[in-house]
């Protein structure tokens, strides 16, 4: 079934609604929000439908359906105990060529109700085309949890802002940088304030505030844990320019208006330098642009963020850090293992393949009570297992190498430092997790599938 959402203007149009109970009463209170002029005909009434015809609030018809109640009217909801009635009405409705929903009557339904998030102008709307309003409620529970509660009085400002800016400066590109480069800034009410003033400004301060930087976190390549931020740059960026890890499904949310460049360096493979990256960032902030630099996890972790930010430091560009959940946490949740526990692990230790090995010097037995995780770790681990059990980290370690955490084809194996050289090579990207806080697991019983029970065999053998 294929949908057009859209939202629709009711205000002083007619709408019938043919039924008057508890799921009447419902829609009642979502028409009356529009300023329709609501009319409810049904020959069975709630004492709060009445109350509300009294008040002058809706018309009420108070006898069974008839076919001409619908004429004139722009929208028709039928809301009974009755499929023959419902049907009746959709029947009529359609004859006359009057979009209808039949509530919780799938195949007598024009259009569908769908469950609604409101911030002042905003509203997002979730349907599920009938098949199960449960699940957009629940949708709409959890998007309503995530919305600032001032978004709506944000809106309102940002829209003057927006009607000054389009009687004030003529139509085109820059106009559109400008009003992109707003819609991602705060408003406050001094006349000092930063947005206000770049609406005033206008071509010249929209192409400098457009000229902008965001290095955000694409997290482990599960776009539902992406942040909220990091989807609406991404959506909004002129430019992105992302690591080689980073799935399509996250690209995915980019505009067809965007470039998307891909500037990683994998596996030793170079096509591209870090100083060219540079370079990149900062020619296209210079041309007014909002670039994104995307990166698998986290940024600040082992993502040379560093020199990235000194080199738009260096040049002048403005940028701003967008973080993102590392890969070490969503191989941890992989696990079902915590990398602190009071008892065994009080410190966590990070570090990449190329410096895991005689790099921490700190003296044992300090160095027992810390979780190792080592990105990427490499395909041969028998050196890096070599290093630490030379440092004096025993045999029975715990050890688990997580390969493509987070995502649908992720892989989990358990060993110990001992046999952890015989490993097989795990598909990249993998991560090293060594510890005495990696053997010990929560497992829920209900969801203990098969592959759980595959998975404790294997390390039974192991």
């Amino acid at each position: 079934m294929s949908l057009l959402p859209i939202f629709v203007r009711l205000e002083g149009r007619r709408v019938l609604l043919v039924g008057a109970g508890n799921v009447a009463l419902e829609k009642i209170g979502t028409l009356l929000k529009t300023g329709a002029l609501l009319r409810v005909v049904a020959p069975e009434t709630r004492p709060e439908v009445r109350q509300l015809a009294v008040a002058g609030e809706l018309e009420l018809t108070e006898r069974a359906f008839e076919p001409d109640d619908i004429d004139g009217s722009f929208l028709v909801i039928t809301a009974t105990n009755s499929a023959e009635v419902n049907h009746e009405v959709y029947r009529e409705a359609v004859a006359r060529n009057i979009p209808c929903n039949s509530v919780d009557d799938i195949p007598n339904c024009d259009f569908f109700f769908g469950s609604v998030v409101n911030r002042g102008a905003l509203q997002i709307a979730i349907s599920t085309a009938g098949e199960s309003p449960a699940v957009a409620q629940r949708l709409r529970r959890e998007i309503d949890e995530q919305l600032p509660q001032d978004l709506g009085a944000w809106l309102a400002e940002l829209g003057q802002l927006r009607r000054e800016v389009l009687d004030a400066h003529p139509r085109g590109e820059e106009r559109r940088l400008l009003l992109h480069a707003l819609a991602d800034r705060q408003i406050c009410a001094s006349r000092l304030c930063e947005a206000r003033q770049m609406a005033k400004q206008g071509i010249a301060a929209g192409r400098a505030a457009a000229g902008h930087v965001y290095l955000v976190g694409a997290g482990p390549g599960d776009p539902e844990l992406l942040t909220v931020k990091a989807v609406r740059l991404i959506e909004s960026a002129n430019v992105i320019l992302h690591d080689d890890l980073v799935p399509q499904e996250i690209l995915d949310f980019a505009s067809m208006a965007a470039k998307t460049e891909n500037v990683g360096k994998r596996c030793g493979a170079k096509n591209i330098t870090q100083e060219e990256i540079n370079a990149l960032m900062v020619e296209h902030a210079r041309a007014g642009r909002s670039v994104v630099r995307l990166k698998s996890g986290d940024p600040m972790l082992f993502g040379r963020a560093a020199e990235e930010i000194e080199a738009l430091v260096q040049a002048g560009v403005d940028y701003h850090v967008v973080p993102g959940v590392s890969a070490a946490f969503a191989a941890a949740a992989a696990l079902g293992r915590s990398l602190t526990d009071r008892t065994r692990a009080s410190n966590v230790i990070f570090s990449t393949g190329h410096h895991a090995q005689s790099h921490n010097r700190a003296p044992l037995p300090s160095l027992e009570d810390a979780t190792r995780v080592v990105y990427m770790p490499g395909r041969d681990l028998a050196l890096l297992a070599t290093e630490w059990m030379t440092e004096g980290l025993p045999a029975d370690l715990p050890c688990a190498v997580v390969s493509r955490a987070a995502q649908p084809d992720q892989q989990v194996f358990h060993t110990t430092l001992g046999v952890l050289g015989q490993a097989q090579p795990a598909a990249a990207p993998s991560l090293l997790i060594a510890g005495w806080a990696v053997g010990e697991r929560i497992v829920d019983p209900l969801h203990q599938n098969e592959a759980v029970r595959r998975l404790q065999s294997a390390e039974r053998l192991a």
